[in-house]
């Protein structure tokens, strides 16, 4: 038993990847669900999709692999995180669908909870903001609006969970409730520095603890799968939210390291060891991961829109086919336009956290057209990603290391990638493993089944496709960027 399957649960499609004992993929599939938006500003999943995507799409990479269960020596688990679900003990079933971490319904929650002074507790024992985008409100709101759902809560009959969670209870065939420390650290219930959900918290949002799964280590034992799923029982062994264990997987172990993923949105987290640093710039302070009991904390800033712009180019203005169009089209834009598109579609996320803000676009003129827009879109991500960064190095000081690892979809673009290691006046590595998500939460697996060895040994094996290294001037690049501040500061106004 020396492979190791990898579930990567995310907000548009679930995939399921097969690695090796080395740690290289030899096998994938993948499939899309469709996401609701019922009203403005909300997002919701149907939760029969996010498990019956992810058991479909781990039957099929097991078998384009020609490889038997007996062959697998374990499993883990990443997800998108704190996107809400609450179902039935009994039963199992969902009270209502899932919803989303975009969604922004308990804004006015949030926005009560500031005005009554509770932020900075929160903050404080979280490391997280009162916004919309973390678990906790959207636990509260499920409780007050299905009926009947608190009282059934306090008689211990329902169950709160993550992803993780839902897909962990799914696997187990209902044996374990159980999440691990990255993700329990999403939910605004967790306290980061006792490593325990937070009573106070709790009560102050109505959420009885009865819900609460049990948190666990990034690698650890999760439990068994149902025998009839793969043909025998597998052991759940990692898991980790989709941005830690992109950090897991971009080697990112000592201090100072940095790690951006782009996928739907933008994450971007720098490790901060055993320190857990408040910021003074708002952005999280969380868990990156947790081994043998100990924390290892990063500050992370989130950008809510980041490969979400490309699919808005291509399902809302329709000036595009495929996201690879975007890089030939941003190509031929003329730079002179100057053309700034800030895409906050559903508000803005760090360093601003303002979920009030709508999309905008300035510097149009009678000759922009779907090359600008092209460009401007892409664009929009090097500068979100530079006010992280600003952020991030004003909070942890001069110790923060010059160069940026990242992954996801949107590092296919050689463009992008370019642009945004010009923007930021810092190298930017791409690795040869761009599924770096997918291969955390493998890593975390196999560490546990001893297939392999510890973060040091782990760490060696990174291996860099392209280092892209700045060739914008100073003055441009203060230029674009000072446009981009103003395009913010005018956003934020309207």
């Amino acid at each position: 038993m020396t492979h190791i399957l990898a579930i990567d649960q995310g907000t548009t499609s679930s995939r399921a990847i097969l690695f090796d004992a080395s740690l290289r993929p030899v096998a994938q599939a993948q499939e899309e669900f469709p996401q609701a938006y019922p009203r403005p500003g909300w997002v919701e999943h149907d939760p029969a999709d996010l498990w019956s995507t992810v058991a479909a799409t781990a039957r099929a990479a097991i078998e384009k692999a020609g490889k038997g269960a007996g062959e697998i020596a374990a499993i883990g688990i990443t997800n998108q995180r704190e996107t809400t679900l609450i179902w039935d003990r009994k039963t199992g079933q969902p009270i209502h669908p899932a919803i989303v971490w975009q969604d922004r319904r308990t804004a006015d929650t949030c926005a009560a909870l500031k005005d009554q002074g509770h932020e900075a507790m929160i903050t404080a024992r979280t490391g997280l903001l009162l916004d919309p985008y973390f678990s906790g409100t959207k636990v509260k709101w499920l409780l007050d609006h299905v009926e009947g759902a608190r009282d059934r809560a306090k008689r211990g009959e329902l169950a709160f969970g993550t992803v993780d969670t839902w897909l962990i209870w799914n696997l187990t065939g209902g044996k374990v409730h159980a999440t691990d420390a990255t993700n329990a650290s999403r939910t605004l219930l967790y306290n980061i520095a006792t490593g325990a959900w937070d009573e106070e918290i709790c009560r102050l949002l109505d959420v009885p603890m009865s819900l609460l799964p049990e948190v666990r280590d990034c690698a650890a034992p999760f439990g068994m799968t149902r025998p009839d799923l793969f043909g025998r029982e597998i052991p759940i062994l990692g898991v980790a939210g989709d941005q830690q264990a992109a950090t897991v997987g971009q080697a990112c172990f000592s201090p100072g390291m940095m790690k951006s993923t782009y996928g739907t949105g933008c994450f971007a987290l720098l490790n901060t060891g055993a320190d857990r640093v408040p910021s003074k710039n708002r952005l999280l302070t969380t868990i990156a991961y947790q081994l043998d009991g100990k924390p290892t904390y990063a500050l992370e800033g989130s950008i809510f829109i980041a490969g979400a712009v490309v699919q808005w180019l291509r399902d809302g203005l329709k000036i595009i086919r495929e996201a690879k169009e975007t890089q030939p089209l941003a190509e031929a834009a003329e730079e002179a336009q100057g053309v700034v598109l800030v895409p906050a579609f559903t508000g803005l996320g760090a360093p601003y956290w303002r979920p009030d803000c709508r999309g905008a676009v300035f510097g149009l003129t009678r000759n922009s057209g779907p090359a600008e827009f092209a460009r401007a879109a892409l664009e929009s991500v090097g500068y979100q990603t530079r006010d992280l960064l600003e952020a991030m190095r004003a909070d942890w000081g001069t110790e923060a290391q010059g160069v940026l690892r990242v992954d996801g979809g949107m590092t296919a673009s050689d463009w992008t990638m370019q642009f945004l290691a010009d923007i930021l006046g810092a190298p930017v590595d791409r690795p040869r493993v761009t599924e770096t998500t997918a291969l955390g939460a493998a890593y975390l697996a196999a560490m546990q089944a001893g297939v392999a060895g510890g973060p040091e040994e782990f760490a060696k094996s990174w291996a860099l496709d392209r280092r892209f290294s700045p060739q914008m001037d100073a003055a441009t690049r203060d230029a674009k960027y000072a446009r981009w501040r103003k395009a913010i500061a005018a956003t934020m106004s309207l």
